[in-house]
């Protein structure tokens, strides 16, 4: 596996809109395991294909909810191929995020509570599903990634110039 170099704003690429994959085969297994291993190395719990520059329908997301014996995160990645949203509450809920392309920035995002979601599995098969809590929030972050939208294109323009100042000072400092 290989560790993936992530986009960070203000890079072009992160408001590219992925195509969908036509066939799920080893080449993408094989980007699901690198972009995997990629969320892992950057201490995330979801990365999207556009975030490495691969404009392809394809997402990994790791909660990391569950503690083991040591206190460590177990780990159990998913993979979501073409996923797309079919349904949202209207219901919502409000989220401290973050993402790894806009790195140590978090800003309130309120999105629908719940969502439907469907999917192809790495064996093509398709799964349709209900989520809630952080997973719903983290797909619907991810989707957007998938469409060019990152989480600041959800607050205000006040809250966002704000949040990318910090970022450039940040960078700054080193």
């Amino acid at each position: 596996m290989t560790v993936l170099t992530i986009l960070e704003v203000p890079d072009s690429g992160l408001r590219a809109i992925a195509a969908p994959v036509e066939t799920v085969d080893d080449t993408v297994r094989t980007l699901v395991a690198d972009m995997t291993e990629t969320m892992y190395a950057a201490h995330g719990i979801g990365l999207a294909a556009t975030q490495v520059g691969i404009e392809r329908r394809v997402v990994v997301i790791d909660l990391q909810s569950e503690e083991d014996e040591q206190g460590k995160p177990v780990r159990d990645p998913h993979a979501y191929i073409n996923p797309e949203l079919l349904s949202v509450s209207d219901e919502v809920a409000r989220y401290n995020e973050g993402c790894l392309s806009i790195p140590e920035q978090y800003a309130e995002v309120e999105r629908p509570a719940r969502c439907r979601v469907r999917w192809l599995d790495l064996d093509g098969q398709t799964h349709e599903e209900d989520l809630d809590g952080l997973l719903s929030t983290c797909m619907q972050h991810e989707i957007d990634h998938l469409d060019g939208i990152l989480f600041i294109d959800h607050i205000s323009r006040l809250k966002r110039d704000m949040l990318m100042k910090k970022l450039t000072k940040m960078r700054r400092n080193g």
